[in-house]
């Protein structure tokens, strides 16, 4: 593709050949001479003077550099945009593979593809174009919208409902039973039921191996546009706010209410029945134990404010060089 034309689907500003021809996207140390690569963090913008890459997305204000440049709003969008337009994901034609179980109450939309082993349980709805690849399985009485997409061993279970352009990775369970249970007499612990469904609305992606349980009364409710990473944990009755991202390995217990626009970096944990406000970050390995506000940025365990949590850790660095002159001083001090 001639970079003219990459530059007109990407909608970007071209300066260099426009008939040079380009043949793929890298990272920009990877780049080859007829790859494009992409500079939108400040930390790799030397490498963009060196970079063997044909051509770099940049920012508008991006200075002049040897290699030909895309200049837009959002580098890190477009380059998402270019590896869309150079990698073609497989296709999977309509139809039901032989091996597929699929129930007859079951209701399926207009070409859709399921794979080997499928299993389609009894009532379910399935929107057009879904796509279920082998050995996915959907419970009875689950309502699923159009441009499903779920891939190997996938789980949807009894009574759940998504949205339509639901992408579900390998592994993925949406709707397993809540971690419920109430202690008898006795001092045996006795199963709540999770009687409640978990909903996924539009645009959702739940990454490989990540749980969203189902609720013991109620709903979970994932909103429209969050993508939730490998090895979540979302706990029964939570919910989750628009376009929020939730990283690997974070984790909600039960009732955990997180708005619209979070981030809950790697390993980020919410105790049950707090509430995490619009727009806040816990960035990795954050435990919080309480509320925190919008918009705030918090660390740590307890979570704490971001910049004095950064105080905090250079302090502790220092301990042993602090414990040394406490030492000092005392003994000065003993010696008077």
């Amino acid at each position: 593709m001639q970079l003219a034309e990459l530059a007109r689907r990407l909608d970007a500003r071209l300066d260099g050949d426009p008939k040079f021809e380009v043949t793929g996207v890298a990272g920009i140390e990877e780049a080859g001479t007829n790859d494009v690569t992409f500079v939108s963090n400040p930390k790799y913008a030397p490498l963009a003077r060196t970079t063997r890459a044909a051509a770099v997305l940049v920012a508008e204000d991006f200075p002049a550099i040897p290699a030909a440049t895309l200049r837009t709003s959002n580098p890190y969008l477009a380059f998402a945009r270019a590896i869309e337009i150079f990698y073609q994901s497989p296709v999977y034609a309509p139809g039901i593979h032989p091996t597929a179980v699929v129930d007859p109450t079951a209701r399926l939309g207009r070409e859709c593809h399921l794979g080997a082993y499928v299993v389609v349980g009894s009532k379910v709805v399935l929107g057009d174009h879904a796509t279920l690849l082998p050995h996915v399985v959907i419970y009875p009485g689950a309502s699923i919208g159009k441009n499903f997409f779920a891939h190997a061993h996938a789980v949807v279970r009894e009574g759940c409902r998504l949205g339509d352009d639901v992408i579900l990775q390998n592994g993925a369970v949406v709707g397993a039973d809540g971690f419920g249970f109430a202690k008898d007499d006795a001092g045996r612990w006795h199963k709540i039921p999770q009687s409640g469904p978990a909903v996924l609305e539009d645009r959702v992606e739940v990454q490989a191996n990540a749980c969203i349980d189902r609720a013991s009364v109620g709903e979970t409710r994932i909103a429209a546009g969050a993508k939730i990473d490998n090895l979540v944990q979302v706990g029964h009755g939570s919910t989750v706010g628009e376009n929020t991202l939730l990283c690997a390995q974070a984790g909600l217990a039960g009732s955990t209410h997180v708005g619209r626009n979070a981030i809950l970096a790697g390993q980020a944990g919410v105790a049950g029945h707090c509430t995490i406000g619009d727009g806040a970050i816990l960035t990795a390995q954050t435990g919080a134990a309480g509320d925190v506000a919008a918009g705030k940025v918090v660390s740590g365990t307890p979570a704490i404010d971001n910049r004095l949590w950064l105080r905090a850790v250079a302090a502790y660095n220092r301990l042993p060089e602090i414990a040394r002159l406490v030492r000092k001083l005392s003994a000065a001090g003993e010696a008077k």
